[in-house]
């Protein structure tokens, strides 16, 4: 078992003394204890600005449990519904959700999808020993920050982004960057990271400045980025980016000198930046988590039809299939027993790459290595995954989304 994630008895004596929440999931009151069933919450975005990272992650979440019913469940017993929660992007919605869930015996959470709300959720998840899984979650040293061993995420941290990023700005020749970002946690450590990726690719970065999210417009942003006049834009967004691409190529920055990250990789951006015109953003280009392999997809867009969306979908398939396996490795379904296991059965055994070849070979007596349909997972003791798939994205003249290229690091 790895080192950081042991139960950490003086940690969890420190919170309990703290009086962060009182006993959850894993406890005495907790609903998935053996002889019962693993039981999964979510805590996602349904409404708020982020709601449209919502649907791709409950869907890929709802399609992972099927499977994993499919395959006979988790310790002999199929898995119930989830328990849901909205977090709205506000921390205080998403906190009172996940204690409901905790509240309701969720074993594992899955979520929060912003890394604002993961820090407003993570002590009250993890003290109550619930183990929590993000598949959006990208802010660098979100990890570190739990001490209980609780938290993982399978979604990479931008320190692994912000390379491929300047990398591919640099193969298109560009040598001078303006950066923007949102001014928090995510945006700041993607931009950075980006930043000083590029330095180290002899690109001068010209500008690099964060703005106000709920501001009631960016002229001032887009205003201060024209002035730069540098090669290329790179944009840390989400929604919110829609306006300063919008106000960018009213300034006459072309849309193949504009670069995103994944908080602008949507499959409808160009009927967002216009729906007259979507091939207005024709090159614009960016880079983002892969959402996973072909087959995965495939199925996923089967069991959704109407999904529009698919960012971090994979992840949080994969959150579910490793939640799972660990639970199915340890022989409990008590989140203090089969944490330990979560390390274990993403690395150094037997490949496998669906929940029922893996839990299989369990019960052969074998060590697993679960191989994600995001890419490589192999946990860090952490709870960081190590290696990871990036897809570069871009749209055509028509404003059709696609994939360009698929890079895994390191």
């Amino acid at each position: 078992m790895p080192s950081r994630k042991a139960i950490s008895l003086t940690a969890a004596a420190a919170a309990l003394t703290l009086g962060l929440t009182a006993c959850g999931g894993g406890g005495e009151n907790g609903g998935g204890g053996d002889g019962e069933a693993l039981q999964y919450g979510y805590v996602l975005p349904q409404t708020g600005d982020l709601a449209h990272l919502g649907p791709p992650q409950e869907q890929a979440a709802k399609y992972a449990l099927q499977q994993i019913n499919d395959a006979g469940g988790v310790n002999g017993a199929e898995l119930p519904d989830f328990l849901e929660g909205d977090e709205a992007n506000d921390a205080a919605q998403a906190n009172d959700a996940a204690t409901r869930l905790i509240d309701g015996g969720a074993n594992v959470i899955i979520g929060a999808a912003a890394s604002g709300m993961t820090q407003a959720i993570m002590d009250n998840v993890t003290s109550n020993e619930v183990v929590q899984c993000s598949g959006s979650n990208t802010a660098p040293g979100l990890a570190e920050e739990d001490e209980t061993g609780y938290y993982w995420r399978t979604a990479p941290s931008d320190l692994l982004q912000g390379p491929v990023l300047a990398e591919k700005i640099a193969a298109d020749g560009h040598q001078s960057v303006a950066i923007t970002y949102r001014a928090d946690d995510y945006g700041e450590g993607l931009a950075n990271a980006t930043a000083d990726a590029l330095e180290e690719n002899g690109i001068s970065v010209d500008y690099n400045e964060g703005y106000d999210p709920n501001a009631p417009n960016f002229d001032a942003v887009v205003g201060e980025i024209a002035n730069a006049d540098s090669d290329a834009v790179v944009m840390v967004s989400f929604e919110e980016g829609v306006q300063i691409i919008t106000g960018l190529i009213e300034e006459g920055v072309n849309a193949d000198q504009m670069y995103a990250t994944d908080g602008l990789n949507d499959e409808t951006l160009g009927e967002k930046v216009d729906s007259g015109n979507p091939g207005t953003i024709s090159g614009f280009q960016g880079t983002a988590p892969d959402v996973g392999q072909d087959e995965f997809m495939d199925g996923l867009r089967e069991f959704a039809p109407d999904l529009e969306v698919f960012q971090f979908a994979g992840q949080v398939y994969d959150c579910m299939m490793v939640t799972a396996l660990a639970a199915e490795q340890a022989g409990s379904n008590e989140p203090s027993e089969f944490v330990g296991e979560m390390e274990a059965v993403s690395k150094d055994g037997t490949e496998c790459t669906t929940f029922e070849e893996c839990k299989q070979l369990i019960a052969d007596g074998e060590d697993i290595d679960y191989q994600g349909v995001s890419g490589p997972i192999n946990f860090d003791e952490n709870g960081d995954v190590t290696q990871a798939t990036f897809q570069v994205y871009g749209f055509d003249d028509e404003g059709a989304h696609d994939k360009v290229d698929a890079i895994t690091v390191p």
